[in-house]
């Protein structure tokens, strides 16, 4: 305010600083505090990175890269670079919208989907099945069947997929503890692997995966009458592989899944070539 004053009206700094209340030291004040540039660059790639991740699990991803900062600063930080995410977000609001939007998929193996999906036996015991689909490609590329499926599963079919196919850059998933817990965390950190968590009350994130259940659902799980586990494995793989090999995909122009990964990938050769 003391600045616009000298500049509007041609006054000197004393009489600027005496009409708007200012002491004059705090007017040649000059802040010796560090800026903390490297670090405050280095928050906001993780923040941008890890859309759902708070202060708490950030200031840990700080500590694995060996950033020596206190908690209490990190936090002052945070707070002044406005990375802080609201616990319940308010619909059609400008502050439910996410620190970035959402990619999408340009080639095979950059983002995986991931999902739960339940569902009964014949003896009224429940089951769980988690699908793993590429989100480029369309292809199923496992359907895990258990009772109790958790984080360690998720775990043992992401090492699964990685010796059949490699990994992916990216994993697209909701915010349950079977994706968000300590042991994908490890593992997604382990072979540098983004982990990009849905909002919260979004399916439409994760469209791709939830079309692919509704497909799932109603070809597969209401079709068959499941005796057991190993009955629902069996019938599930067999679904699977004919999903990926022979149904038409109508978002492929007609082509199976499995068509249409042979195409990218042979159009990704030629386009390699000199």
């Amino acid at each position: 305010m003391a600045n616009y004053l000298m500049g509007r009206y041609g006054v000197g700094n004393r009489k600027a600083c005496r009409c708007v209340r200012l002491h004059r030291s705090m007017y040649y004040y000059q802040s010796r505090m560090n800026p903390l540039t490297a670090l405050r660059q280095r928050v906001r790639e993780l923040a941008h990175v890890r859309l759902r991740f708070g202060y708490r699990r950030l200031y840990v991803l700080l500590r694995r890269e060996g950033w020596e900062v206190g908690k209490n600063r990190f936090y002052r930080v945070y707070c002044e670079e406005n990375l802080g995410l609201r616990r319940k977000r308010p619909w059609r609001h400008v502050s439910a919208a996410h620190r970035l939007l959402k990619r999408p998929a340009c080639g095979p193996n950059e983002v995986w989907g991931m999902d739960f999906v339940a569902d009964q036996l014949a003896d009224g015991r429940k089951i769980r099945t988690l699908t793993v689909v590429d989100l480029f490609t369309r292809e199923c590329l496992a359907i895990e069947v258990g009772f109790s499926l958790r984080a360690e599963h998720v775990v043992t079919v992401m090492k699964q997929l990685s010796y059949e196919r490699g990994l992916p850059q990216r994993l697209s998933c909701d915010n349950g503890s079977e994706f968000s817990g300590g042991q994908m965390d490890l593992w997604a950190y382990t072979n540098k692997v983004q982990i990009d968590f849905n909002r919260r009350g979004k399916p439409t994130d994760n469209a791709i995966v939830e079309s692919f259940n509704g497909k799932f659902r109603e070809e597969c799980l209401n079709a068959h009458w499941f005796e057991s586990v190993e009955d629902a494995r069996e019938k599930i793989n067999a679904w699977r592989w004919d999903y990926n090999e022979h149904r038409p995909h109508r978002s492929l122009e007609g082509l199976t899944p499995r068509e249409f990964a042979v195409r990218a990938k042979l159009a990704g050769v030629v386009n390699s070539q000199p």
